[in-house]
């Protein structure tokens, strides 16, 4: 990864691409969890969904058994007579009524019996609870879970163990007519399907939380039994909607569904905890998430291989090109070539730098010689022509004062001598100052009293490389044909600051204009590159010296000044 993890732009590339990877992986595993998630969800719906017809069709089943009982008693005189002594006796009346009553001839009609045996045993222990009621009381037979009879007679309507509660069971309530005048009520039957025995046939379905809530709030739990859950069972009853999902502690997490019973006035609420549901399944959410994980890290791994492979063909592109830069045209080995951009890019470069040393090798390092030679006759021609006429100055001054001021002038001519000849040919525009400073100093003593120079330069040019002595050719032009013997102010200002996007060096001085058509001439001369000889040698070689430098990142103007004197102009480009 280190081919590739240096490369700011392919590094930014593979965290990018990185952030995709994993941001659509999560988002294809979230939604793939969802999916599962919504499909057990589903499942345990399609649950509650047979759970509640199984107990609707058990309700059922046992109403049409009553009905078809009912129908019994009245087909049956003599099971109806043994119905009205059980209605209206007590235990010892019951019983004596039916032996006094009872033919020799026929069998023993029992309510009891017969009824347990049409309605108890073919219902599977549903109905645990008949009651034959009056207006005020009723009597009652229970069924144990052996289908064992007890009686109780008399006891009140109010009594509890008439009280209905959906924790005992549902009570289908007939009215018991009198066979000769169907319009006349003798009493009222009521059966018990109990609770318990009706949601046990629901044990063996995945019901995690299964309940059973009445109009006025009673809660039967079928599975899950806990304080806790019966809270979300009444809220989940409580809800507009048939399904949905309930908060705990502020996260949605359990699903609600109801069912409202077409039989009797009670919901039957099936719950299913997502967390629960999410723990019983994590082998396949695991399996998802290993899935998942597995391909982002096979997409990453082939990113991985491409930003290496692209990089790898960078890095021979940047070492051509370093190559070029330092003129380094050896031949590399053979490289595969991709095909897509980088190869034929790395391709052209390649065949570039082979095209570069062939040409370096026949034309560029002829004229790197040749101006090297242009150089160093240029520099041959400048620095007599300087020495002569400082010496010309020096021994004028000497012949007129006679005095100590020749021997500073010789001093200093010998220091300004002796910097030129051993300096280097490349240094700073600091160094070239001074070198121009001790010339000027020259010049004072030259003309003391009528010369002064002024040298006002930024400190971000003082570091700036150059030639070496060529401001002193453009400060003796001055002093050749601007300079005015008789005047008591001569001034020559070296001015220097930097640009947005150059460094500027004026020299201003205060002498005598240039004309127009002369002006022309000069200008035209700068640049001239033929062998023919120039009048203006000194600005000449300077200009030359100055572009052979600096290049294309250079230029010099010559202009008049509005009140008096000369402007050469000198802009360096910043590279």
């Amino acid at each position: 990864m280190n081919s590739f993890w240096q490369i700011k732009i392919y590094r930014g590339k593979f965290i990018a691409y990185t952030v995709f990877v994993v941001s659509i992986g999560l988002t294809l595993g979230a939604l793939t969890c969802a999916v599962l998630l919504y499909q057990w969800i589903e499942n345990a719906r399609s649950e509650a969904v047979s759970a509640f017809a199984r107990i609707e069709g058990e309700l059922q089943s046992d109403n049409d058994r009553i009905e078809a009982y009912m129908q019994r008693i009245y087909s049956n005189n003599r099971l109806m007579t043994d119905v009205r002594y059980f209605l209206g006796n007590s235990a010892e009346g019951y019983l004596t009524g039916r032996l006094q009553n009872s033919q020799s001839s026929e069998p023993l009609i029992s309510f009891p019996e017969d009824m347990k045996a049409f309605l108890y045993s073919s219902a599977q222990g549903d109905i645990t609870q008949i009651s034959l009621h009056t207006e005020l009381q009723g009597n009652v037979v229970r069924f144990d879970g052996n289908g064992n009879g007890s009686f109780q007679f008399r006891l009140p309507n109010t009594d509890d163990a008439f009280r209905e509660s959906i924790q005992k069971g549902f009570v289908y309530r007939k009215k018991l007519s009198d066979p000769n005048q169907i319009s006349r009520q003798i009493g009222e039957f009521r059966f018990l399907v109990s609770s318990d025995q009706l949601f046990k046939k629901v044990s063996g379905y995945k019901l995690d939380i299964a309940a059973a809530v009445s109009d006025s709030g009673e809660v039967y739990m079928v599975s899950g039994k806990d304080q806790r859950k019966q809270e979300l069972v009444l809220k989940a009853a409580a809800e507009q909607r048939n399904s949905g999902y309930l908060s705990v502690r502020g996260v949605k997490r359990v699903f609600y569904t109801t069912f409202s019973s077409t039989k009797f006035n009670y919901k039957f609420v099936v719950l299913v905890d997502l967390l629960l549901l999410m723990r019983q399944n994590a082998g396949m959410l695991v399996a998802v998430f290993l899935i998942v994980l597995m391909a982002m890290i096979s997409v990453l791994l082939l990113i991985v291989y491409n930003l290496r492979d692209d990089a790898r063909f960078l890095k021979r592109i940047i070492h051509s090109i370093k190559r070029v830069k330092t003129a380094d045209f050896t031949s590399s080995s053979p490289a595969r070539y991709r095909r897509n951009e980088y190869g034929m890019i790395a391709r052209e470069l390649d065949d570039m730098v082979l095209q570069l040393d062939k040409h370096i090798r026949t034309e560029y390092l002829l004229k790197l010689k040749q101006q090297e030679t242009e150089m160093k006759a240029l520099q041959h021609q400048i620095n007599p022509h300087f020495l002569y006429n400082t010496l010309e100055a020096i021994r004028s001054t000497a012949l007129v004062n006679r005095d100590v001021d020749t021997a500073d002038a010789i001093a200093t001519l010998g220091t300004l001598y002796r910097d030129v000849v051993k300096k280097e040919n490349i240094i700073s525009i600091g160094s070239e100052l001074e070198l121009l400073q001790q010339y000027l100093k020259i010049m004072e003593l030259k003309y003391p009293g009528r010369f002064y120079y002024q040298i006002h330069v930024d400190e971000a040019l003082m570091s700036l490389s150059t030639v070496k002595f060529w401001m002193q050719p453009l400060a003796e032009n001055f002093f050749v044909h601007g300079f005015n013997p008789g005047h008591e102010f001569n001034l020559l200002v070296v001015n220097g600051r930097e640009t947005e996007d150059s460094f500027v060096l004026e020299f201003v001085d205060n002498g005598q204009w240039i004309s127009e058509v002369r002006l022309d001439e000069v200008r035209s001369n700068l640049s001239s590159r033929d062998d023919a000889p120039v009048q203006s040698i000194g600005l000449h070689n300077v200009y030359t010296r100055l572009s052979f430098f600096y290049r294309e990142g250079f230029s010099m103007a010559i202009d008049n000044n509005e009140e008096a004197g000369v402007k050469i102009t000198v802009m360096i480009v910043k590279e």
